[in-house]
């Protein structure tokens, strides 16, 4: 059981899976879905905000590319940082920085895990198809952030929010004022629950030489995130009023804001129990946000 990292989910299927395989679906953090649902959730509020209410066959497809995008991003993400990884307590039994899978193999397994996403992407017309292209630069980029700048969260921002352009742009062209205030405010949300995230690894990072928001926030994380969180919340008001000027626009918002005021008044800064439970709560978070946009782009 010494392979399962502490923030493992459903840890008896995981357990049951024969080794080879249990660290394949560790290496592709399978077993900590909250990553695929946050990198789902942009791509449904795209389509539903742009009034793709009946297109749940898309809406499948987005969280079948975000299970097997999340996966192969994050196996590049630790051939890239397995010397760091190891040098974290967090991280240091992940399969490559461990040792138990080496990299050939991991860079199979990577490749594999692009080709179902290849599959996912040949179901989009060809300007989402180009949308989504684009976004292997930042990917691709994202795992040297850390080392160059003390906001990698919101490169991360930028990549996790791409969902939002791609299923807005499948399901229509204009409009694009209304998507840049949704991917923004999705930017700055995403920095947020981050910022959240690196609380647990705050001590490491500082010895090592590792860069994060939540480092560079120091004393101030509580009121860093309750910044972000209030951009994001006043990004998508202005996407929202775009759309559909009525009051009811607006009130669609409010448990979505309610649940972001929860999350920083229950913030423990010195719990990493508390900050992990925080961040997972986005995946809620998520679905309130969901349930409004189908509001508003249902007009």
């Amino acid at each position: 059981m010494a392979q399962i990292v502490p923030d493992t989910q459903h840890r008896s299927l995981v357990s049951a899976l024969p080794p080879a395989l249990r660290d394949l679906a560790l290496l592709a953090r399978f077993d900590r879905p909250i990553g695929w649902w946050l990198l789902f959730w942009p791509g449904a509020w795209g389509v539903l905000l742009a009034g793709g209410q009946e297109r749940w066959g898309l809406i499948g497809w987005l969280l079948l590319g975000a299970i097997v995008m999340r996966g192969a991003g994050c196996v590049y993400n630790d051939i890239i940082d397995a010397d760091i990884d190891r040098k974290v307590a967090r991280t240091a039994a992940r399969p490559v920085a461990s040792g138990r899978i080496g990299k050939k193999a991991a860079w199979a397994w990577l490749l594999a895990l692009c080709l179902v996403g290849l599959v996912v992407l040949l179901h989009l017309r060809w300007q989402a198809q180009l949308v989504a292209l684009a976004s292997l630069a930042p990917v691709a980029a994202y795992p040297f952030m850390k080392r160059i700048t003390w906001w990698p969260q919101a490169w991360l921002g930028l990549v996790f929010s791409w969902a939002a352009l791609v299923g807005w742009v499948e399901v229509r062209t204009d409009g694009i004022v209304a998507l840049a205030l949704l991917y923004a405010g999705s930017i700055a949300w995403v920095i947020g629950y981050d910022t959240i995230y690196a609380l647990q690894d705050r001590e490491d990072d500082a010895l090592i030489g590792v860069r994060s928001s939540a480092l560079r926030m120091g004393s101030h994380v509580r009121g860093g995130v309750a910044a972000f969180y209030v951009v994001a919340v006043a990004c998508w008001t202005a996407a929202f009023w775009l759309l559909r000027p009525d009051w009811l626009a607006l009130v669609a918002l409010v448990p979505m804001a309610l649940h972001l005021a929860w999350q920083i008044l229950t913030l423990d800064v010195a719990s990493h129990g508390n900050a992990l439970a925080r961040f997972r709560a986005n995946r809620f978070a998520g679905l309130l946000m969901a349930l409004a946009c189908w509001v508003v782009g249902n007009a």
